[in-house]
């Protein structure tokens, strides 16, 4: 049996967390192709609702963003259901995982997708990013500060 040191463990997590966010962001370019936030798909939308500054950094929901992020949830969890335990720290380094997943995940969105690259991730050609801070969206900043944190705890 493999044994990791706790950080072998955190560096093998990271860089699977990496590497499935890449593979999803290729993924959404085939779909979405440069219309970002589902805006060409045949999904619902909410556009206005007090909730959404706060649980979609002012995005807005659609059809197609609820079931990715249900099932991305499910995905994360989804060791848990084959170990049969549950625990904080576990629970902590998943949604660390999940958090640092969808902040790389949306970047390389940009960076993979021909119509625009990393030289176009600018506040004034992302109009579904709404809060910007030092060049990034802030809910990169939020949560990647969150996800550190749960990391640490998780570890």
């Amino acid at each position: 049996m493999l044994v990791l040191s706790e950080m072998g463990r955190l560096a093998a997590l990271v860089a699977s967390v990496l590497a499935l966010a890449y593979l999803f962001a290729r993924v959404e370019v085939e779909i979405e192709g440069e219309a970002g936030w589902a805006a060409n798909l045949p999904t619902w939308r909410i556009e206005q609702h007090p909730l959404l500054d706060l649980f979609m950094g002012g995005r807005a929901l659609t059809g197609y963003h609820l079931w990715m992020f249900a099932f991305i949830g499910l995905v994360f969890h989804f060791p848990l259901f084959l170990i049969g335990r549950w625990t904080l720290q576990l629970e902590a380094s998943i949604m660390a995982s999940i958090m640092l997943f969808w902040i790389v995940e949306d970047y390389l969105w940009f960076v993979v997708n021909p119509a625009f690259g990393w030289r176009r991730f600018k506040q004034a050609l992302v109009p579904w990013h709404k809060h910007w801070a030092f060049g990034a969206p802030v809910d990169y900043w939020v949560f990647g500060a969150i996800s550190m944190l749960l990391f640490w705890y998780g570890a």
